[in-house]
């Protein structure tokens, strides 16, 4: 009566016996933030088949967990040819889960029509080719309905062109949200988008071109149009703060359980 919780806690036991996981000793984040993987060329082979069953498994988990889409994603860039370092990490996915099976998703009952997002980039983080990898999610009265973790196509040659292109992306979700939420009879207005890089903001409020923007492909400048229709302003957010960073990097295990807990993710046992 009190509201949703979402979970796929049977699943993920399923899965923890099924890859001999289940007795596993615990991790306390999904991937450590000092892990670089990389196509480790020279590195032994891995069986291609679990490789690839073990991050579809994981793929389909990571609708009610948030908190390993990050690492799941890229390990998921490996099966092709996945080595037994890459296998090591996806373990460590395992390792995590079985320590955190009953966490899910709370979507308490009432709450507001306010609609607000979060985007990140993590610079150059890829480091086989010095891609960005965007990171972002979106609230609907304080709780989290839409969230994404992706590499971005080109190469960004400045901090500043990467959070662009990850705002953009975030743009593209809110207006997609905002035109849902007008069908069921909300209409929302400057749907802010927070970002933590004050570049990004002026370059979103100012249409005038100059040497650090003129490579930026055309179709990202969109995000200008509808900051001066009003549609969506981008806003200024600390870096520790930011919560879609868990989305852009591994990060330590203390801003990781905060952003973790502040995506709404819960042990239905402490309600």
């Amino acid at each position: 009566k009190d509201g949703i919780f979402i979970s796929q806690s049977k699943y993920l036991k399923e899965l923890l016996k099924r890859f001999g996981m289940d007795q596993a000793k615990a991790a306390a984040t999904p991937m450590s933030s000092t892990t670089l993987l990389d196509a480790d060329v020279e590195g032994p082979n891995f069986d291609i088949t679990k490789y690839r069953g073990m991050i579809g498994s994981l793929l389909y988990l990571t609708a009610s967990r948030p908190d390993i889409q990050f690492s799941v994603g890229i390990c998921a860039r490996y099966q092709a040819a996945p080595k037994v370092s890459h296998a090591e990490q996806v373990k460590r996915i395992f390792r995590y889960l079985g320590d955190t099976q009953e966490l899910g998703l709370w979507y308490p009952k009432g709450g507001s029509e306010y609609l607000v997002s979060y985007s990140d980039s993590d610079h150059a983080g890829y480091k086989t080719d010095r891609k960005s990898t965007s990171g972002q999610c979106q609230f609907l009265g304080g709780c989290l309905v839409s969230w994404a973790s992706k590499k971005q196509n080109t190469v960004s040659i400045s901090s500043t062109e990467a959070e662009y292109i990850a705002a953009g992306s975030a743009c593209a979700q809110v207006l997609w949200l905002k035109q849902q939420l007008k069908d069921l009879g909300v209409n929302l207005r400057e749907i802010p988008i927070h970002c933590d890089n004050t570049s990004t903001i002026s370059l979103a409020k100012n249409p005038v071109q100059h040497s650090r923007t003129k490579h930026i492909d055309v179709r990202h400048h969109f995000i200008r149009d509808h900051v001066q229709k009003k549609d969506i302003k981008v806003v200024f957010i600390p870096t520790h703060l930011q919560l879609a960073d868990i989305f852009t990097k591994p990060l330590a295990k203390e801003p990781f359980m905060f952003i973790r807990r502040e995506l709404g993710m819960v042990n239905p046992n402490e309600l």
